[in-house]
């Protein structure tokens, strides 16, 4: 129908526009969503509707990109602390999917007969991983001077039933392990993980001979744990804020901020626990009040909580920090970030002083900072394209246009703030970034796959490579889906980001993101994705590579 900017534009308007709409459509409550932008890519590819070659693959690694950076961006705050808490068993476990993924395609190479070219491409589609195509036709070619078009073919013909059977296995997960999702979402709320991260206020009394008479700065010295003295109610009945040079007296009633695993360590150190709940607190401090103050100052960016010395200069308390919805404690060591609202405890007119020096300009956050996000795409573009050497394998893998954005993406959304980078963005901007870049790749993917896609299903035996593709997809993730609910006893919406992440499949990642109240799904994503990605380009290579010199 043409190859003009206008065309183009209008395909791929009604491709996804068509396909949103379509992904309205429930079937016992259950939605396949952003997929049909996928199927009516195919559709439209089928009956003529097509882009230029060198346009379309554009198009879909750019919206790839988008997508990983912005799900990057999301999740890498609470990246490092999903690994250390629980990241090795999930990355386990996604090694287990891909080696029982590569298991049950060389038992269907062995009892068909296809050509392992063939299988290799049915792999890499059943999976939805477009870098793993790429890497095994780069490896047959570097064998044997010619390229191979079953590859591909496979791929086309696996690739949409893979979607498909990656969601329908975490949906069908749902039922074979009977999972309340209202009940899913309380223990992910209660999880001893999310507690151990959250501030809490606690009412103490002083009662250890050891700090009688002592500075607040130096009783914090003897302690590792991290807390916070908001308020003192001395026994006299005069209630003050806390500062670094007040003594502390026998008896008197303390208002901490801690954290919840920290608790206990506390209480135990300073006395015991006092009777008096918060709301008794507020009432008795007549002329202190609580605000939340919002860091909208760029220079504050990375700065050390402590250095802005904001205790000393204007007689006020910071309890703590609200951070992507989290509370943590105000310890000095604590790096600020844009976006993060200080809870401040003080007059109105110190407060008002300390709102001055952090910015608490709503409007300033509402502004976009292009310079992280397009930096961060350059060099997760670069990182990507750097060739890994492994041993024992003569051609060198790639972490791909997927997997480098990913990575770079998590370490700027950590690390950036110490270098002056500002990582913040609204979660509305995040949002659209991240589904106008999958809405792009999905409809790319199919406009691409649809042209041979009936043909090759009808005519050149594809039907069958459906029914492989099927159940290479299938098998493993739920042999590792019910693994990880029966022995591990993982949560629902962690086993839906780690089924998602260990296919690569962002499709996946938007259902469990749509189906999920939280963002558990997208950090045991991201989570797994890095090494998932690595082993999903290799796998492939060391199938050409064995198989063929074999044969």
């Amino acid at each position: 129908m043409g190859s003009s900017i206008a065309h183009t534009v209008l395909i791929f308007a009604i491709a996804v526009a068509g396909g949103l709409l379509c992904g309205r459509l429930k079937i016992r409550g259950i939605s396949l969503g952003l997929t049909w932008i996928l199927f009516l890519g195919i559709l439209l590819s089928h009956l003529g509707m097509r882009v230029e070659h060198n346009t379309l693959h554009f198009v879909k690694e750019f919206g790839l990109i988008l997508f990983v950076y912005s799900v990057g961006l999301q999740v890498g705050p609470g990246f490092f602390a999903a690994f250390k808490k629980g990241g090795i068993t999930l990355n386990m476990l996604a090694v287990l999917v891909v080696f029982l993924g590569v298991l049950t395609t060389y038992i269907i190479y062995v009892l068909t007969g296809l050509p392992i070219t063939t299988m290799v491409g049915i792999l890499s589609g059943a999976v939805t991983n477009t870098p793993g195509l790429g890497a095994a036709q780069q490896t047959y070619e570097d064998i044997t001077g010619h390229g191979e078009l079953s590859i591909a073919a496979g791929y086309a013909i696996a690739y949409p039933l893979g979607v498909i059977g990656i969601i329908l296995s975490i949906v069908v997960l749902r039922y074979l392990c009977r999972i309340n999702l209202e009940k899913e979402t309380e223990l992910a709320e209660m999880s001893t993980d999310k507690k151990e991260t959250l501030a809490t206020h606690v009412s103490m009394e002083v009662k250890n001979p050891a700090i009688f008479n002592k500075e607040i700065l130096y009783v914090a010295r003897l302690l590792t744990q991290k807390f916070v003295i908001s308020r003192i109610l001395h026994e006299n009945g005069e209630i003050e804020v806390a500062a670094s040079d007040t003594i502390l007296h026998e008896n008197d009633k303390l208002l901490v901020v801690t954290s919840h695993q920290d608790v206990e360590a506390v209480t135990a150190f300073i006395g015991k626990r006092a009777d008096i709940r918060r709301a008794e607190w507020e009432k008795n401090s007549t002329n202190l009040v609580s605000r939340r103050v919002v860091v909208t100052q760029p220079a504050l960016n990375g700065k050390m909580l402590g250095s802005l010395h904001l205790r000393e200069c204007y007689s006020v308390n910071i309890t703590r920090v609200n951070r992507a919805s989290v509370d943590l404690v105000a310890n000095p060591g604590l790096l600020l970030q844009l976006g993060d609202r200080l809870t401040v405890v003080g007059t109105e007119s110190s407060i008002d002083s300390v709102g001055k020096i952090l910015g608490n300009t709503a409007k300033k956050l509402r502004e976009p900072h292009l310079i992280t996000i397009f930096l961060g795409i350059a060099l997760g573009v670069l990182l990507g394209s750097m060739p890994f050497t492994v041993p024992g394998i003569p051609q060198a893998v790639k972490l791909g246009l997927a997997g480098g954005p990913l990575v770079v993406a998590i370490l700027i959304s950590k690390f950036g703030p110490r270098f002056g980078m500002v990582t913040y963005t609204t979660m509305s901007a995040n949002l659209m970034l991240r589904e106008i870049g999958i809405a792009l790749f999905l409809a790319a993917v199919g406009l691409g796959a649809g042209e041979d896609f009936v043909h090759t299903l009808v005519h050149g035996g594809g039907y069958v490579w459906v029914v492989y593709g099927f159940i290479i997809t299938v098998v493993p993730l739920l042999i590792v889906g019910i693994l990880a609910r029966s022995a591990y006893k993982m949560n629902y919406y962690t086993i839906m980001g780690l089924l998602a992440g260990s296919t690569t499949d962002p499709p996946a990642l938007a259902f469990s993101a749509s189906q999920s109240p939280n963002d558990l799904p997208a950090v045991a994503y991201s989570t797994v994705y890095p090494l998932t990605m690595f082993l999903r380009v290799l796998t492939p290579q060391i199938l050409i590579l064995f198989f063929t010199t074999v044969r």
